[in-house]
């Protein structure tokens, strides 16, 4: 098929489109122009027709781990057809707000949406406006493991909870028994991943267990792990690492981080059937947010309580979080023709491929309104 071929091609140029990027900053100067800069061109890669609209140069990014994947195929595809060198560092969803609100990135990337003293911090970078959040990729929060003999684990809110909580301790425990009538458990110790940079995967994933299971998880929540016990490693890339290499391990990251040697657990949320990760999955989930965010923000509330057949619960959306007027007028070209491509229906249409959700339809519509509007 012709987007099998373009994953791969994407997957395989994306490391090279990133590697060679220079810094930029795209937020704060006291020039509030959006011109083009230059005349519209149009280029197709694959099955792709990108509009370049002006956009050169170089851009730096920074900010959510769970969505690298998507970023280096759509980086692939857009440099491919513009020139515009973009390097996305994927160093955590803390790391690129911190950095965004500094006016160093053209935008940056968050699993979580700003808080109102990121939005306070962005105005002094954003010329005239603030930063604001733009949804764009969905995806699943699996719960990978690596458990000899076992291929099949099902868990639910109240044991994921006590397992990140040094509560449950073994992989024989009387809860995970009951889970998982029929499957040979073995008497071995729990290793727990969690992350240890700010990261807006773990604040979807505790945003998730305060929702369902308050009595087992008493903790504030946010970018920060606060549970105790456990093990850490950096980015999802680390935590899935630690729990490849470890047997006994378990960890949450996103579903595409999911590889050989690691596993993802069902979840039992009430429904019909325990749900399992995957891109439909999370979509049924996604598709039953709101937009809470006002003016141009386009920020969303997760339902993680629901109970339909086939809705992952543990999901997430990662925002693409940009100024909304004050852009730099060198870098607002490039930074509004690729958040054009990778909004509209190819760069949404590369997403399931890669283990990961579109956006649902009628919030991408309003994300490709807004883009138009940046300034």
């Amino acid at each position: 098929m012709k987007l099998q071929r373009m994953n791969r091609r994407a997957i395989a140029l994306g490391a090279l489109a990133a590697s060679s990027a220079l810094v930029l900053t795209a937020c704060g100067s006291d020039n509030t122009g959006g011109g083009s800069g230059g005349a519209s061109a149009s280029s197709t890669t694959g099955a792709s027709k990108i509009k370049c609209d002006g956009a050169k140069g170089q851009l730096l990014s920074d900010g959510s781990s769970a969505q690298k994947n998507a970023i280096d195929a759509w980086v692939a595809q857009f440099s491919q057809a513009c020139g515009v060198q973009i390097n996305y560092k994927a160093g955590g969803s803390g790391a690129g707000v911190t950095s965004f609100t500094q006016g160093q990135l053209a935008f940056a990337g968050s699993d979580s949406a700003l808080k109102p003293e990121d939005v306070t911090a962005s105005k002094k970078v954003c010329t005239g406006g603030q930063g604001i959040d733009l949804p764009m990729v969905g995806g699943a929060i699996a719960i990978g493991y690596n458990l000899s003999g076992v291929d099949n684990l099902v868990l639910d809110a109240p044991t994921i909870a006590k397992i990140f909580d040094s509560k449950i301790t073994k992989w024989n425990d009387p809860a995970i028994a009951a889970l998982n009538k029929g499957v040979k458990l073995p008497d071995l110790k729990i290793q727990a991943f969690h992350r240890s940079d700010e990261s807006g995967t773990t604040d979807n994933f505790t945003k998730y267990l305060k929702a369902t299971t308050p009595d087992n998880w008493k903790y504030s929540g946010g970018k920060a792990w606060q549970a105790k016990g456990g093990q850490s490693a950096a980015q999802s890339s680390g935590v899935a690492a630690q729990v490849k290499q470890t047997n006994g391990a378990i960890g949450y990251f996103e579903l595409s981080y999911v590889t050989d040697g690691v596993k993802a657990a069902s979840i039992n949320t009430g429904a019909s059937a325990p749900v399992a990760p995957s891109s439909d999955s999370a979509t049924k989930a996604i598709a039953d947010a709101k937009v809470v965010g006002t003016g141009q923000d386009l920020s969303l509330k997760l339902n993680y309580n629901t109970k339909a057949d086939g809705a992952y619960p543990i999901s997430l959306v990662t925002y693409e979080i940009v100024c909304d007027k004050g852009n730099k007028a060198d870098t607002l070209p490039a930074t509004k023709a690729f958040l054009r491509y990778i909004a509209s229906e190819d760069g949404q249409g590369l997403l399931p491929g890669l283990k990961y959700a579109p956006v649902p339809a009628d919030i991408i519509a309003k994300v490709r309104t807004t883009i138009e509007g940046l300034s």
